[in-house]
């Protein structure tokens, strides 16, 4: 039938559909944010293994270790490690309740969603500023 469609002339259609045809809403966005904090996370997990290798090789190593993070892009990634860790948490809590069935009309799943960003840059922020006042507000 395709093929029919083709020789007639008729204007072809891409086969699967595409980003430019959806429509977009608060559950694409979480799922593509989903899989780029898991990215982000990966990232990550090489600072924190450098942070930990920098605190077992002694005070000039992690000196070495804190003239980077310390500066404002160091905090900035931090920042977004932390983001990134509340997020995929609160995302994946998510993912759990739909595996057994639950949050699946669309009105809820759009605000939960929504609530989802909201509370993971709120826990985020929590979470960073509990560390700088752990550290002394370096």
């Amino acid at each position: 039938m395709a093929d029919n469609a083709v020789r007639s002339g008729a204007r072809q259609r891409p086969l699967s559909p595409h980003l430019q045809i959806y429509r977009w809403s608060p559950t694409m966005m979480t799922s593509i944010v989903h899989r780029a904090t898991g990215v982000g996370l990966s990232i990550g997990l090489a600072g924190l293994a450098w942070w930990l290798m920098a605190l077992a090789s002694g005070p000039d190593a992690y000196a070495t270790f804190g003239d980077l993070v310390f500066t404002w892009i160091g905090q900035f990634f931090v920042f977004g490690f932390v983001w990134s860790l509340c997020y995929h948490l609160l995302n994946g809590v998510r993912h759990l309740a739909w595996d057994f069935g639950y949050g699946f009309a669309p009105r809820f799943a759009n605000r939960l969603s929504v609530a989802i960003i909201i509370l993971s840059i709120v826990l985020a922020g929590g979470f960073y500023l509990d560390g700088l006042f752990l550290f002394g507000g370096t």
